[in-house]
């Protein structure tokens, strides 16, 4: 007769524990492997309805999908040309608005040094060393980008054979998930399986609309303003706004030290905290509500832990694949029975409290005596 093994509590716990810790070293130890292949898969089921149109229209399936990819690429290299060109002269004028920024902090030194009593000459100094660091350092960080860069490339050149094979194989994969989970719960993997593909397309799909209005809108801000490079400032801060709850800060930081090294009054920069603070007002109760948050229930709570986890665990592709995972794994967390109450702590419906009339408390006190 088999018996059933229980463990005490402690021993369920240290097995979860270890086993948390052996799964976050693979995912990190893997990242090289397991990040471009995430994206792939993000990616394919976005563009899983172009190839389904084009294969609708009587295109050979390959073929289908290689067009798909050709017109996605194309869009993506007029992207990062607009970006790089940008950023070109971006960097040509750096060191000219290092001194400038330098002159403005030199006109506030005597009141400085006079309220926290330091002599004007210590002040200089740290300047001065301060606006060589940051010239070498900068020069350093984009020889080290550059770097990072020429690392990345392969990971970029396989993510496009990636999405063609995940695309082309796409019966096969779905089939071995049907035979993993058994035929008998092939209708409710069916459902979770369609549940995923619509909450990643939708959740992407939102998030591409956001970054738009949120690049016109800081765009055309900054030109109003006279803020020179406006159009990369407004492409890089709506970027930034899609690591939640953190990446709107260090948007608004960008355009006010330009604002601050270009412009001769410093009341620019506080236009530009005011103005962006009402971009921010905007997507937070009209885009977000209406194109993104629809799509994913995640509660703030998660939503920043994940992220910090994301950022830990694999740097700023962390970041940005953070929220759609999760949302994945509550969606799966909802459609499991055991697993239900962790989707519900995962979303953001908030329990009803029932509250009680205190007449009736009253009532129910004389009763009682």
């Amino acid at each position: 007769m088999d018996t059933i093994l229980k463990l005490p509590f402690y021993a369920k716990a240290s097995i979860l524990l270890i086993g948390l810790y052996v799964l976050i070293a693979m995912l990190s130890i893997a990242q090289g492997i397991i990040v471009p292949l995430v994206f792939s898969v993000i990616l394919a089921i976005l563009l899983h309805p172009v190839v389904s149109f084009f294969v609708r229209s009587g295109i050979n399936k390959v073929i289908a999908i290689i067009l798909t990819l050709m017109l996605t690429i194309l869009v993506m290299a007029a992207f990062g040309l607009l970006i790089f060109s940008q950023a070109s002269k971006f960097s040509e004028s750096w060191p000219l608005m290092v001194d400038k920024f330098t002159l403005m902090l030199n006109d506030s030194i005597g009141g400085i040094s006079g309220y926290f009593d330091i002599s004007p000459q210590s002040i200089h100094e740290w300047i001065e060393k301060t606006r060589v660091e940051i010239l070498n350092n900068s020069g350093a960080a984009i020889g080290q980008t550059l770097i990072s860069v020429g690392s990345s490339l392969v990971a970029l050149f396989l993510i496009p054979v990636y999405i063609f094979l995940i695309l082309f194989y796409q019966p096969l994969l779905i089939d071995f998930i049907h035979k993993l989970f058994g035929v008998g719960n092939k209708s409710k993997v069916t459902e979770i399986i369609t549940q995923t593909k619509n909450v990643v397309q939708q959740y992407l799909v939102g998030l591409v609309i956001e970054t738009i209005i949120i690049a016109v809108l800081e765009i055309t801000a900054l030109l109003i303003l006279g803020i020179e490079y406006a159009i990369l400032l407004g492409i890089i801060g709506a970027l930034l706004n899609l690591i939640p709850y953190i990446g709107g800060v260090v948007a608004v930081a960008m355009p006010m030290m330009v604002a601050l090294a270009t412009k001769d009054s410093g009341w620019y920069a506080l236009y530009v905290l005011a103005i962006y603070y009402f971009i921010q007002i905007i997507d937070n109760n009209y885009i977000v509500p209406m194109i993104v948050a629809s799509k994913v229930k995640i509660n703030a709570l998660f939503s920043i832990i994940a992220v910090i986890a994301g950022n830990a665990l694999w740097g700023v592709s962390g970041m940005f694949l953070s929220i759609p995972l999760l949302a994945v794994v509550k969606l799966i967390f909802d459609n499991i029975e055991p697993m239900k109450p962790w989707g519900f702590l995962l979303g953001d419906t908030m329990p009803s409290i029932l509250k009680i009339d205190p007449i009736l408390k009253t009532i129910k006190k004389l009763s009682k005596k």
